[in-house]
């Protein structure tokens, strides 16, 4: 459903958050092995969400990236998708047709709609905080 791209940069923000909670900033390196990425991938993925202020980069021997306690709350699951896959998962075809609307749908157009309607509001009624504060309480796994 997601890219790989959004897959990783979503895992990659649950875990900041979770550190960032404790206090802790972290490294390119710790978010690579926690979330089974390649790290210069990883690092394509940070900077675009650094780009979209949804975290913060902090340079030197104390660095890393982190997430302000205080925006948890506020950052949603939608805002992470956005920055990194668009809009595309709101409005493309069920089946990848480059022209499929009311007037011309695909067979599954029609039952798609209600399916992408549903993940918008999933999207955008779940914050970072609630994502994180499963992770914390062992309830939820970034890897297997």
């Amino acid at each position: 459903m997601f890219s790989k791209t959004c897959e990783y940069g979503i895992k990659a923000v649950i875990y900041i958050a979770v550190q960032s909670h404790k206090g802790n900033r972290v490294s390119l390196k710790s978010i690579a092995k926690e979330i089974n990425s390649p790290e210069a991938f990883t690092a394509k993925i940070l900077q675009q969400l650094v780009k979209n202020e949804l975290i913060g980069s902090v340079k030197g021997p104390n660095g890393g990236f982190e997430i302000e306690r205080e925006r948890m709350p506020e950052i949603r699951l939608s805002q992470i998708v956005s920055a990194l896959d668009g809009d595309s998962v709101f409005k493309g075809c069920g089946l990848g047709l480059k022209d499929c609307s009311e007037a011309h749908p695909c067979p599954v157009h029609h039952k798609f709609k209600k399916i992408r309607t549903d993940l918008r509001n999933m999207l955008e009624n779940t914050t970072l905080l609630e994502l994180s504060r499963g992770l914390e309480k062992g309830l939820t796994f970034l890897k297997v």
